[in-house]
């Protein structure tokens, strides 16, 4: 079930992933890269501040709405809360656009505002989905998610040419059309009947998640923050665009598996017990390292060529340095928030997660501090996975209090050494054409990785490979 879910959401994740990427290449050849810096700032302050204000309810509505047949009430009752908190995110940002880019104020807090109305309604069309167990749906509105988000930024950018703006509000449309679009086939399925959950109950749950995400500054992209502080938004432009590059592909990944796997954790938690859904988790654990280890180690032997290929020249050198630093912080906060943090949301003890984040946050400002003046974006990438070693080593500790999830150390082996085979594959494959186009390298250093990771994946796990297969030959053979 798990491999089934995480093969269904992966396109809709991918396809999303394709389209910033392919948005990054273009965006920094729209704009330069002052407008590029502050677009991704407009991005940071927005997720920032969604985290603070609506990504909770989101998480509150998962954990406490149910699966299958979803209520008219509980979403009434959601969608209340929903506008109330939005609202306050929308007035926050407009107040901290003066102090984050006090030259372009209002044009700055317009596109922060825009964001987060926009992801408000896609985040609990999608959520409602989600619940609904409606894989194939989610899938198709994240594809027109992925297509809406790329060609409208970049037809306002050909009209409103050179500003980060016309971008990031072209960005906002497109994930406000594809919200709207799932908003009318999640409700279409909605069922008559009380909500399952009072007020109370909703906002309990949830308000430790707000805390959370204060007390989790820090961790959150503050050293995005703080490197436009001590030097501006270009700086910030070189540090997001390594980011982005080297998060999407493992986050594709991670997210794919969290999708089908958080809705049955704490189904199999309420009807199985605590146990039951450890049990899950370790082989979500199995998984998680399997696929994403690989990743990882393709990304940091291709870096060059990836960024010979989606950038302009002013871009290079800088970005391959930041590339391993920033995909082993990656793997930290996709395993503590996807494996480890899910125990304790199946315990309903989000409490415990403000003390992670908080311990998080601090190190990562105290490291922001000490490293980004010296070594600027290096600096950024080095405070980034202090912040997310120390959350992933507290969110282990915390999760082994409750329910200790059984740790595959066995597939963690294996993993690791699939993940070196598949690096040094690809990077002598891409070394042995080195002459050619950034394309030519990347193509095949990425064919060489993916052949020899899918034979050491065969090899390792048989069963689980056929089953695979068969399901993908299945899935082609009804299309």
């Amino acid at each position: 079930m798990l491999l089934r879910s995480t093969v269904i959401y992966a396109p809709a994740i991918l396809f999303t992933r394709l389209s910033v990427l392919l948005l990054v290449a273009l965006a920094t050849r729209f704009v330069d890269q002052v407008e590029y810096g502050l677009l991704t700032l407009v991005v940071t302050v927005g997720e920032m501040t969604d985290i603070a204000v609506a990504n909770w309810l989101r998480i509150s509505l998962l954990r406490l709405g149910g699966k299958g047949e979803i209520s008219r009430g509980s979403l009434a009752l959601a969608g209340r809360v929903l506008v109330a908190t939005t609202a306050v995110g929308v007035l926050l940002a407009l107040v901290g656009a003066q102090f984050v880019a006090p030259g372009r104020g209002m044009e700055f807090g317009i596109a922060v505002a825009a964001y987060l109305m926009a992801g408000a309604v896609s985040r609990f069309a999608l959520t409602v989905l989600q619940m609904q167990q409606r894989h194939a749906v989610y899938s198709m509105v994240e594809f027109c998610r992925a297509v809406l988000q790329l060609a409208l930024p970049i037809a306002a950018i050909l009209i409103f040419p050179g500003t980060f703006l016309a971008l990031s509000l072209g960005s906002s449309l497109g994930v406000l059309v594809s919200g709207l679009l799932a908003g009318t086939l999640a409700l279409a399925r909605v069922v008559p009947g009380p909500p399952r959950f009072t007020t109370g109950e909703f906002v309990r749950f949830g308000v430790p998640l707000v805390v959370m995400a204060l007390v989790g500054f820090g961790v959150n992209n503050g050293e995005r923050l703080f490197l436009n502080a001590y030097y501006d938004a270009a700086a910030v432009a070189l540090f997001a665009v390594a980011y982005a590059l080297a998060r999407q592909p493992i986050d594709t990944v991670a997210n794919a598996i969290q999708m089908g796997a958080f809705p049955e954790v704490v189904s199999r938690f309420d009807e199985g017990g605590p146990q039951v859904a450890a049990a899950y988790l370790g082989s979500m654990l199995a998984l998680m390292l399997r696929l994403c280890l690989p990743v990882a180690a393709m990304l940091v032997a291709l870096s060059g060529d990836i960024a010979g290929l989606v950038l302009p020249d002013g871009y290079h050198g800088h970005v391959e340095m930041l590339f391993p630093i920033i995909a082993v912080s990656v793997l930290m906060a996709n395993t503590g928030s996807f494996v480890f943090a899910n125990v304790i949301h199946a315990h309903k003890r989000p409490w415990l997660l403000v003390y992670i984040d908080g311990a998080a946050s601090i190190a990562a400002i105290i490291l922001s501090i000490l490293l980004i003046p010296p070594f600027a974006e290096i600096g950024a990438a080095l405070a980034l996975a202090g912040g997310t070693l120390t959350s992933l080593m507290a969110t282990i500790v915390i999760s082994r209090r409750l329910t200790p999830v059984p740790v595959p150390w066995a597939d963690l082996g294996v993993s690791l050494l699939m993940a070196g085979a598949t690096g040094v594959a690809a990077f002598l494959a891409s070394a042995a054409v080195a002459d050619a186009w950034p394309i030519i390298r990347l193509a095949a250093g990425g064919m060489a990785g993916g052949l020899v990771f899918l034979g050491f994946n065969a090899l390792a796990y048989p069963a689980q490979t056929r089953q695979l297969a068969r399901q993908l030959r299945a899935r082609l053979s009804n299309a």
